[in-house]
């Protein structure tokens, strides 16, 4: 998109022949006549600078400077007269204004004013754009790929970065890295000096979803005291991350698909259309296909996303990456921590990789980052880890019946194995009967003898709330057992 400038002179002439340098010099350009227009103008086109002259037939083009310099400050603004006055000069520049020049013009001079000026006001959106990157990333960037899958995913993701493809869907279970890929790709890419934008969103009310992305003039509604740009313009020439795009109103997706097909929009309550140049990634961690069936997600619109699909395998399959993530993010948190844990014991290894992450790499961190908080020697222990008692250990010792543990190893006989976790021995049901059917009998009858209560319920199953939560959505038991009796419990 070319720099758009505006031009505000009260001499037809004088616009006329900056309108036709302007133009011949590659920019687009936009005039107005008085102080009231050129503000309306400015307000309204959001120009990447100005040239305004100093006297106006309405008024001081100095004090318009004033007035829109708070709404506008990154604006670069060029100010001009034929009467050159010492304390206009002054007030100008205190103001904000980036040089004064004199009629008539040095055409030559000009242009490397305005050059310059546009320079700056790129580098300055530059730095700002640094600026937020370092404070968004606690760490650096980095995917932690040696599994067959993720490798040829970030082979395929390096080829899709460097193309001119300007829309990307990514799927996968949530806490499987959408947005770490999405970064990834935005930052291997030639778009990785201009802004990287994201919005969840599920995360935002559906009355402010549109005025957000899109942004609104003044006075497009009752809170809307001064124009504001959407994130498609924040992003313009840069990358927008939507995530949980499933969740998006029907309403919107319309609109977002023009967008998509034309690279242009309006602001809410706007009547012309702006034309921005993005990347547009949306990540889901629904079955948007399938939404599709089901009308809570456009048709047109999914497909135009799915153009270039990138799917990110749960972690559960590919256990080649468990280890060295577990190591990764060991390395953050000790760093960070100032603690010694540097290596995970043999056993913890095991917890690990037998453990199948139904919260995939997020709840591998947060794993981590606990046992770091707790381990106090040099390795981490498998004890320390909240996934360990899915993998088959015994609450040692047992607790009196009303904290919720058994008194005894129950019914069921146990062996302890090498490692030192104990697994219980059942009889063998008959043919057919398939592992889940046992697990969702277990979880059935825990839940039915702590009468739904689920923290108690983990407990006899020796497992996590979180992970009996999992469970009970995999088998859909959570209309049957609410949360009533939880409170009162913990």
């Amino acid at each position: 998109m070319n720099e758009r400038i505006l031009v505000v002179d009260d001499e037809r002439l004088v616009r006329w022949s900056l309108r036709k340098k302007f133009e011949e010099w590659g920019y687009c350009v936009m005039e107005a006549q008085t102080a009231a227009e050129a503000q309306e103008r400015w307000r309204e086109w959001l120009p990447d600078l100005v040239v305004l002259d100093v006297r106006l037939p309405d008024g001081s083009g100095v004090d318009l400077l004033t007035q829109m310099r708070p709404e506008l400050e990154h604006t670069p603004v060029i100010m001009i007269t034929a009467d050159l006055q010492l304390e206009d000069v002054k007030t100008a520049l205190r103001t904000g204004a980036y040089d004064f020049l004199t009629k008539p013009f040095q055409f030559e001079q000009l242009r490397v004013t305005l050059h310059n000026a546009l320079e700056a006001c790129h580098l300055r959106q530059e730095v700002e754009t640094l600026r937020q990157e370092v404070e968004r990333h606690a760490g650096p960037l980095e995917v932690i790929a040696q599994s067959p899958a993720m490798i040829q995913l970030m082979e395929f993701v390096q080829k899709v970065s460097n193309s001119a493809a300007t829309t990307l869907l990514i799927q996968g279970e949530s806490g499987t890295g959408k947005d770490l890929i999405a970064k990834t790709i935005h930052q291997t890419s030639n778009r990785r000096n201009k802004p990287f934008v994201a919005i969840n969103c599920s995360a935002i009310p559906e009355t402010l979803l549109e005025a957000e992305l899109f942004g609104h003039e003044r006075g497009a509604f009752t809170d809307a005291k001064a124009l504001k740009r959407g994130l498609l313009e924040v992003a313009d020439h840069g990358t927008l991350f939507m995530d949980e795009i499933g969740e998006m109103p029907l309403v919107l997706q319309a609109k977002l698909l023009r967008v998509l097909e034309d690279q242009t929009f309006r602001r809410v309550g706007g009547l012309r259309d702006i034309s921005v140049d993005i990347r547009v990634i949306a990540a889901s961690n629904r079955d948007l296909e399938q939404a599709v069936k089901e009308g809570r997600f456009r048709e047109d619109l999914y497909y135009r996303l799915t153009v270039i699909p990138i799917f990110i395998p749960p972690l559960r399959e590919r256990k080649e990456d468990v280890l060295p993530l577990a190591e990764f993010f060991l390395r953050r948190y000790s760093r960070r921590s100032q603690k010694s844990p540097q290596a995970l014991s043999p056993e913890a290894q095991e917890v690990l990789l037998r453990y199948d992450w139904p919260g995939n790499v997020r709840e591998l961190k947060n794993a981590i980052e606990r046992a770091v908080i707790l381990e106090d020697g040099a390795s981490i222990q498998a004890h320390y880890l909240p996934v360990s008692a899915e993998v088959g250990s015994l609450p040692e010792p047992f607790r009196s019946p009303a904290s919720g543990w058994p008194t005894s190893p129950s019914a069921l006989a146990w062996q302890r194995l090498p490692s030192g976790r104990f697994l219980p021995l059942l009889e063998i049901p008959d043919p057919g009967t398939s592992l889940e059917d046992i697990e969702k009998a277990l979880v059935q009858t825990a839940l039915q003898q702590t009468r739904g209560n689920q923290t108690r319920a983990a407990r006899l199953l020796n497992i996590s709330r979180d992970a009996l939560r999992y469970r009970m959505k995999k088998f859909s038991l959570g209309e049957d057992h609410s949360e009533t009796s939880e409170t009162a419990s913990l």
